[in-house]
């Protein structure tokens, strides 16, 4: 069965799919500033975080480049959502992988977010890298929702790939 060009490429499933995109290229950026050596909001991630940055820890800076390899990689998921592909294997394949980043993405914010609420209460210790109630709130209102936003938009382009 050939699909049309107007089912793969609908309206909403554009928008979608270019603002996950983006958001992937965005955060890309942050971990591309770090990686070259750049400290602004470096203060945001941890104590401890900041000091392994700066000291160009390679086990830090190893991780820094794989996301930013990552991060691109997942722009590039979302982008070729938009052209129409013929093959029906091609396009589950698509799907299913949208779907695991969007749930992936998802579970990491929210796993995140009640780990750093449990530390902002109390309830748990404030884990090392962290170091300071700061960088737990940074994480609870900015880091953590930021990658569930990611999720939300890849699950949401999922979906209307899926349609």
């Amino acid at each position: 069965m050939k699909l049309t060009q107007k089912a793969a490429t609908s309206p909403a499933l554009k928008r979608t799919a270019i603002a996950a995109a983006l958001w992937s290229f965005l955060f890309a950026l942050a971990n591309l500033y770090w990686g070259l050596g750049g400290e602004i909001g470096l203060e945001t991630l941890g104590e401890g975080m900041k000091a392994m940055a700066q000291a160009r820890d390679p086990a830090l800076m190893l991780v820094n480049w794989v996301s930013v390899v990552g991060k691109i990689m997942l722009g590039g998921l979302a982008l070729v959502l938009i052209r129409p592909w013929n093959s029906r294997r091609l396009r589950r394949l698509l799907q299913i992988a949208t779907w695991a980043a969007g749930l992936l993405l998802a579970l990491y914010g929210l796993g995140n977010a009640v780990q750093h609420a449990l530390m902002l209460i109390g309830a748990i210790d404030i884990a090392s890298l962290l170091g300071s109630v700061s960088a737990v709130r940074w994480h609870l209102f900015f880091w953590d929702p930021v990658w569930l936003l990611g999720g939300v938009l890849f699950l949401l382009a999922a979906r209307q790939y899926s349609r």
